[in-house]
């Protein structure tokens, strides 16, 4: 019981950040906005959950870990309901992107917390992580399924109020939930620690983002600002100066970390959760399954769409063998954690994947009958449900209770971080082909297999448990 809301919440938030895609006409036209500019709010959602995660997972430490999940429903909600209420897409940013944000990055690190906290044995904890792990990947997978019908039947709106109906319900299973002994820490919230932090996660994402538009490495058109051109076509990417940027407030993150530890003050994360070698390498796995995975789906979503011609409805029926291997492998996490260790289980997670990637990349082809794809399909979900359970139950139970807030802040902003650059990458893989064909799929894909296998060199490197 405790399970429930926690992995219908985290459905909750990975649904909003996947089934507006095929809303972005209709909510256009109706709000009398550009797709660009609902795009836009897409965009301004992304930012702001993945910014104020590791702020909002250090809140948990000082409110309460159940009392911050409740407070990000709430604030989640609210958004929702401003939302699909909103006259114009002013509105629509302030309920979607800015509140629904906020609500996330404050109610999703405690899920992870909760059920680390929650369960004392590594059984017993990856069989919840496989829940709430898949409850994550069906949300995602769901989004444009569920957000093409809802908005086909009963229009963009309802499914903002959706989310609120979820959330309410979530809500009242959460009254129930424990709440943990929050552990002994400074009172003091290091606001200079969660500005910096945010702004530096800002703007490596924000860079990330713009790799669709302008290309990896040589601007695909001129990038300007106001009206003036800071970087002209054929020069720099912009996605290189934001994300230097980015990486100069993380700098300075860093550095604030050590002073203030120095000074014998707490700060935002300490600056020791890097530096441990199994935490490093699953951190790493982790971010490049969220990019495989977020990838494939947008690749095989566009290819579908763009080569066959499928609307939103048919292409998340397409995608359903992913998601029951999602879920498949998920259910099973409990009884693999008792028999296998949780390194063997990610490595042998990367291997279906891969395996995946290649059938899809070996049977797919314009012409194909709908059966080709399932065989790859599957395999790529059930191994990236095998390994997204496993390496946060690697990565989680690393630490005591004391240093959860710490590590789950991190981990989610990890996942959100390769979410946005597996779309990104496989965008603009796509763009810089002349021609939207086949070839240009299979490159997305292949590029794709290749940040798999650097995810299986990572795991491969994972040390013995000490």
């Amino acid at each position: 019981m405790i399970v429930l809301p926690l992995a219908l919440a985290q459905f909750v938030a990975s649904y909003a950040a996947t089934t507006m895609t095929v809303a972005v006409t209709d909510i256009a036209a109706d709000l009398g906005t550009t797709v660009i500019g609902v795009q836009t709010a897409i965009t301004v959602f992304t930012l702001t959950m993945a910014s104020l995660m590791v702020p909002g997972s250090k809140l948990s430490d000082l409110l309460g870990r159940k009392r911050c999940f409740l407070a990000g429903l709430v604030v989640y909600g609210a958004g929702a309901l401003l939302a699909s209420a909103a006259p114009g897409p002013g509105l629509l940013i302030t309920g979607y992107s800015v509140l629904e944000g906020i609500g996330s990055a404050l109610m999703i690190p405690p899920i992870y917390i909760l059920v680390t906290v929650t369960s004392r044995d590594v059984e017993t904890r990856a069989r919840a992580f496989g829940v709430v792990s898949g409850a994550g990947a069906l949300g995602a997978a769901a989004g444009p399924l569920v957000g093409g019908l809802v908005t086909t039947w009963l229009g963009w709106r309802a499914s903002f109020l959706l989310q609120v109906l979820l959330v309410v319900l979530i809500l009242l299973l959460a009254l129930r939930l424990p709440e943990p002994p929050a552990p002994p820490r400074e009172k003091r919230f290091d606001v200079a620690g969660a500005i910096l932090s945010a702004a530096g996660l800002f703007f490596v994402v924000f860079g990330v983002l713009q790799a669709g538009t302008y290309g990896w490495l040589v601007s695909r058109a001129d990038f300007a600002v106001g009206g003036v051109v800071l970087l002209r076509a054929g020069g720099l990417s912009p996605v290189w100066l934001f994300a230097g940027i980015g990486a100069a407030f993380l700098w300075v993150f860093f550095a604030h970390v050590r002073a203030r530890e120095r000074a014998g003050r707490e700060p935002l994360v300490p600056s020791g959760l890097f530096r441990d070698r199994v935490t490093g390498l699953g951190l790493l796995t982790q971010h490049v399954q969220w990019l495989v995975l977020q990838g494939s789906f947008f690749v095989v979503a566009v290819f579908l769409q763009q080569v066959r011609g499928y609307d939103a409805i048919e292409t998340g029926l397409m995608l359903t063998p992913a998601t029951v291997g999602i879920l498949g492998a998920s259910a099973t996490a409990g009884r693999m954690a008792r028999r296998h260790p949780q390194r063997r289980l990610v490595r042998a997670g990367f291997v279906l994947a891969l395996a995946g990637l290649v059938l899809v990349l070996l049977l797919v082809r314009a012409g194909s009958g709908v059966a080709s794809a399932i065989p790859g399909l599957f395999l790529l979900g059930a191994g990236v449900g095998i390994m997204l359970t496993a390496s946060v139950n690697l990565v989680q139970s690393r630490f005591p209770d004391s240093a959860q807030g710490d590590i789950s802040g991190v981990s989610r902003s990890v996942s959100n971080l390769g979410s946005a650059v597996g779309t990104a990458l496989a965008g603009a893989v796509l763009a810089g082909t002349p021609h939207l064909g086949g070839r240009s799929f299979a490159l997305a894909l292949a590029t794709l297999a290749v940040v798999a296998v650097a995810g299986l060199v990572a795991a491969l490197l994972l040390p013995a448990p000490d």
